[in-house]
């Protein structure tokens, strides 16, 4: 699991104010019956467009939209000034800057939000749950690489009933936490597969010797 970036939001939920964590090795019935809901709702979630408000540690905010499409297919499209686009086109989860004309790359099955966006969710053969969290009407599970547990974690946070995906959290391996809010989510809707692709220009100029 990459701490590549901080993807996340000045929250309209705190993580901290939810109720008593249960970790890994104390994990309840009830524990285990809501990791099993909350694989269930996101398997169900083919494809997710929405409004999101990002915080990165340093409490800089940025907003944006998100469009999700699994298997391993997300578009981050960050409003002005940010110089930001996100996009993972089913293999790379590809940055860029567009102020520094700077593209970044890394294998999207190894950064945080693969788990999200797996064909088929499962938070529990790559991942280990450390973290079941419950207020009325609030559901947050965290989860972190059993490999590499060092390297952070991400906390999911569900509104209920129904339920639904609200906001997560990534934790990098410096304990710096950003959470990204989601709004007005559109659950299954078609998506354009152009929204997933990404020409970089920076390599097509240095194929042209340019």
């Amino acid at each position: 699991m990459r701490s590549l970036f901080a993807l996340a939001v000045t929250a309209t939920l705190a993580v901290s104010s939810l109720g008593s964590i249960a970790w890994a090795g104390e994990l309840s019935q009830q524990d285990r019956a809501d990791i099993a809901l909350v694989t269930e709702y996101l398997n169900q979630v083919k494809t997710l467009e929405a409004d999101f408000v990002q915080a990165s540690p340093s409490g800089q905010i940025a907003k944006g939209r998100l469009f999700l499409q699994r298997p391993n297919r997300l578009r981050f499209e960050y409003d002005a000034p940010s110089p930001l686009l996100l996009v993972a086109d089913g293999l790379w989860l590809i940055l860029h800057d567009r102020e520094l004309d700077q593209v970044d790359r890394w294998p999207i099955e190894d950064t945080p939000l693969g788990v999200l966006v797996a064909k088929k969710v499962d938070l529990t053969r790559r991942t280990e749950v450390v973290g079941v969290a419950r207020e009325p009407g609030i559901l947050a599970l965290t989860f972190r690489d059993k490999e590499n547990p060092e390297e952070g974690s991400v906390t999911v946070i569900f509104s209920e009933p129904p339920l639904t995906l609200r906001q997560w959290r990534v934790v990098d391996s410096r304990g710096e936490a950003t959470d990204l809010s989601i709004r007005n989510p559109r659950i299954n809707v078609t998506m354009d597969p152009a929204l997933f692709t990404f020409q970089d220009s920076i390599a097509d100029d240095k194929d042209r010797g340019q």
